[in-house]
């Protein structure tokens, strides 16, 4: 049996540069950014402190990971960020020293590129350090060649020119025109930072050790911990089909502004039966379930498998469904969550095999309950682990009568539980209790759903869009700053926030609002008939939208106003309660208390 040889080496970085290393192309790009940069930095600088550079400590920085590749080049496993870094800090000492006109050194040259032999006995320069993957492009061997890098296209680029760029200005800022204090710092930082490279047999062994120094995620998050376990238990020949499966989720994600740890954390719960896991432990989780995952039998699959969930995610959350088409109800979310609101992506996911007649069924009612969560204040962790306990029930529904039994169980139920606060919280909305594009989602879908029960759907009233930010404005019936006419015939005020509360504002035209101003209701009145939107014409007369539906005897309820004052404001505020409770899907009667 042949026995798997680990070396271990305390090396400096001098003597780390006098072999060549390659990153190889399925390893993650460059990330450090300006913070990580200036602070490696200054933690050198710290260390080499006033005295004699000899009488300086030594100073350990981390280990790296490497095993054979062509050639006689070491691939990278673990640690480019940091070798990535410490190459494009030589290369700045370089320059720096050039712009101070000193003289060339031969061993900073050296550990940036050397001549080396090939297997074919040919000489050739070769730089210590060669980036494989494609986002690096020509980015550090511009560097290595002393020349500016023109246009950076990729984020790992930028990286590396802002890093070339931190590092010049720290030693101009730190040691200004003295050659001699820039070589101290260039002999500190070869001779004394400090590694320790571990060297394998084989990239699966190095990988193996990768995980094992990054098992509590040290410097590193679940997704890049991820990756390379897909990578460790994916054979060699497939790394060009996973590199670029990755490529896509990474862009996919990258794409839609998501957090990656969050959707993962999602994409788990939607297809696992867990209903608590913290982003820390995800990767914990994934490496302990190997038998329930399947990524150790098929990781290019569950690769695959992760883009299709990364890419309905994103259409989900830009208000379509799988297909990429529009979906009304996933529109409507966009208006109520804004860009924070994510954990009904959950039951989405759950979804996603459900035919489109069901998946839109299903979207409406996830719309109606999220809206019921959102205005009852009800606490995001508690609704977000029911949404993953009931992903286990919705990831077996398969007909239209399951998925009948399941929002009776689960959204109804939960919306019977809530009506009491419901019913109060509507009952006091005003601006002030709610962010204003949830507030204009609330007036606005009010006023729809009135007009689709009367107009059906066309595309004038099936999109909420269009009322939210269709020509439409919030109109004050009692303005914010009346004139005194319009003071005198409301009358008294003994609620000081009544101008703000959803019984007195209505949305109308903009060209209409711009009549109305801070007049008196009596000349208001016959401009509300004006509009085109069946709720506002309701101030001045009963609305007619047919059949005998929740939303008709909702709607019967509204009354016109003869004259306005604070009794009719919070009369038509509880009137709207009741129109409400039929526009999200809650029981017409709130249950009775015991």
């Amino acid at each position: 049996m042949t026995i798997q040889r680990i070396q271990s080496e305390d090396c400096s970085v001098a003597s780390l540069l006098q072999s060549f290393y390659a990153v190889p192309d399925y390893q993650r790009e460059y990330v450090w950014d300006t913070d990580e940069v200036e602070q490696l930095l200054k933690d050198v600088c710290e260390e080499m402190g006033d005295g004699e550079a000899q009488d300086a400590p030594e100073y350990f920085i981390g280990s790296i990971v490497v095993c054979p590749g062509r050639d006689g080049v070491l691939d990278l496993i673990d640690g480019q960020q940091r070798m990535t870094t410490l190459y494009i800090m030589l290369c700045a000492i370089r320059d720096r020293l050039e712009e101070l006109r000193a003289p060339a050194s031969s061993v900073l040259n050296a550990q940036i590129a050397d001549a080396a032999v090939d297997v074919s006995g040919e000489e050739r320069l070769r730089y210590r350090l060669d980036l494989q993957y494609e986002d690096s492009g020509d980015a550090l061997t511009s560097l290595a060649d002393g020349k500016a890098i023109e246009t950076p296209s990729t984020q790992s680029m930028r990286n590396m020119q802002n890093a070339h760029h931190v590092a010049l200005r720290f030693l101009h800022s730190e040691f200004g025109e003295d050659v001699k204090a820039v070589r101290k710092f260039y002999g500190y930082l070869t001779n004394k930072v400090k590694l320790i490279r571990i060297q394998t047999e084989d990239v699966a062994k190095a990988l193996k050790i990768f995980e094992t120094i990054n098992d509590r995620g040290v410097g590193l998050n679940s997704m890049d911990l991820l990756k390379n376990l897909l990578f460790m238990k994916t054979p060699k020949g497939q790394f060009d089909r996973l590199k670029h499966t990755w490529k896509e989720l990474q862009d996919t994600i990258f794409r839609m502004g998501e957090k990656p740890l969050r959707f993962l954390r999602y994409f788990i719960f939607s297809r696992y039966d867990v209903e608590l896991l913290r982003e820390d432990e995800i990767y914990g989780w994934l490496s302990k379930n190997d038998a329930l995952v399947g990524y150790g039998r098929d990781p290019v699959g569950f690769a695959k498998e992760l883009v299709s969930a990364a890419r309905a995610y994103e259409c989900f959350r830009a208000g379509k469904n799988e297909k990429g088409e529009r979906n009304r109800f996933l529109d409507n979310i966009r208006f109520l969550g804004g860009k924070a609101a994510r954990q009904h992506l959950i039951l989405l996911l759950a979804g996603r095999h459900l035919g489109p007649a069901l998946f839109d069924r299903l979207t409406a009612e996830v719309e109606n309950l999220f809206f019921c969560y959102v205005i009852t204040r009800e606490p995001t962790r508690d609704f977000e682990r029911d949404f993953a306990k009931w992903a286990t029930e919705l990831r077996q529904i398969t007909s239209e009568d399951e998925l009948d039994v399941f929002i009776v169980a689960r959204f109804d139920r939960a919306k019977a539980d809530l009506v009491n606060r419901f019913d109060d919280a509507m009952g006091r909305l005003a601006l002030s209790s709610l962010q204003l594009y949830r507030f204009r989602y609330v007036l606005a879908k009010l006023t729809q759903q009135v007009d689709l029960r009367a107009y059906g759907d066309t595309e004038g009233t099936m999109w909420l869009g269009n009322y939210v930010s269709g020509g439409y404005e919030v109109e004050h019936i009692f303005p914010q700053t009346p004139s005194a006419e319009a003071a005198a015939e409301f009358g008294g005020v003994s609620d000081p926030e009544v101008v703000q509360r959803l019984g007195n504002l209505v949305l109308v035209e903009k060209s209409i609002n711009t009549s109305l101003g801070n007049r008196p209701y009596s000349e208001k009145r016959p401009v509300y008939q004006q509009s085109k939107l069946l709720l506002t014409r309701a101030l001045s007369e009963r609305p007619q939208v047919g059949a005998n539906t929740r939303i008709d005897r909702a709607v019967a309820s509204i009354e016109p106003y003869a004259e306005w004052n604070e009794t009719s404001l919070h009369k038509r505020q509880r009137s709207l309660v009741t129109l409400a409770r039929a526009v999200w899907g809650l029981p017409e009667q709130a249950p009775s208390l015991p």
